[in-house]
């Protein structure tokens, strides 16, 4: 078999399984923008994530279902920031730039748009295009996770959270020993919503230290 017909044959079953996910069918059922949505709302309902009055930067968001969730979360009074390298429909409530977080342009205008506001919550559901080789696409994933962190320690407030998604593979354990030096508590969450066969996990990182 060829690599074009395994290929064809790894996306026809891929759209089978996602037609039949019942995650998909109750996300377009409730109007929400993707089956993500639930990965953060179990996270929230357990650990009490969204209030209102929150300054939020969503990392990756598009096509921003985490969005669409986390601006009715925030209000009244709350600010959400949302940033991806696609563009995205436009969400009342949400300031969209889209750029590449890599490149340091992009993180100035997200704090432009910051205004001096101190970030309450940070969350990241960011992933790269993925190679289908495991080791390269853990490397990529922990690279936007380690950039993720580097944002939350100038960003948050002291006491501020960050929920962010990681690979398990090459350079997890150092990311994890990094946000514990910089949070009081780290833990992991693997939600409902999250396939078996995938290897993302989420870390959810509470109360930034004093810098």
């Amino acid at each position: 078999m060829s690599w074009t017909t395994k290929q064809k044959k790894k996306s026809k079953q891929w759209m089978q399984e996602h037609v039949n996910d019942p995650y998909v069918q109750q996300a377009q059922k409730e109007g929400w923008r993707a089956r993500a949505v639930f990965k953060l709302k179990e996270i929230d309902e357990k650990d009490k994530l969204l209030k209102p009055g929150m300054t939020v930067v969503d990392l990756g968001a598009t096509p921003g279902s985490w969005c669409q969730y986390a601006v009715k979360r925030i209000q009244p009074g709350g600010r959400l920031i949302a940033l991806d390298l696609l563009p995205m429909e436009p969400i009342v409530g949400v300031d969209f730039i889209q750029g590449d977080f890599r490149e340091d342009e992009v993180v100035e205008r997200i704090k432009s748009a910051l205004a001096g506001r101190q970030v309450d919550l940070v969350l990241s559901d960011m992933a790269p295009n993925m190679t289908g080789i495991a080791a390269t696409d853990s490397v990529q994933v922990m690279v936007l996770a380690e950039l993720t962190l580097d944002f939350a320690q100038q960003h948050l407030k002291n006491g501020g959270d960050l929920l962010v998604k990681v690979f398990q593979g090459a350079g997890f354990m150092e990311l994890r020993q990094a946000m514990q030096v910089s949070f009081e508590t780290l833990t992991t969450r693997k939600p409902a919503a999250s396939r078996d066969r995938s290897a993302e996990l989420y870390l959810l990182a509470r109360k930034k230290r004093l810098a």
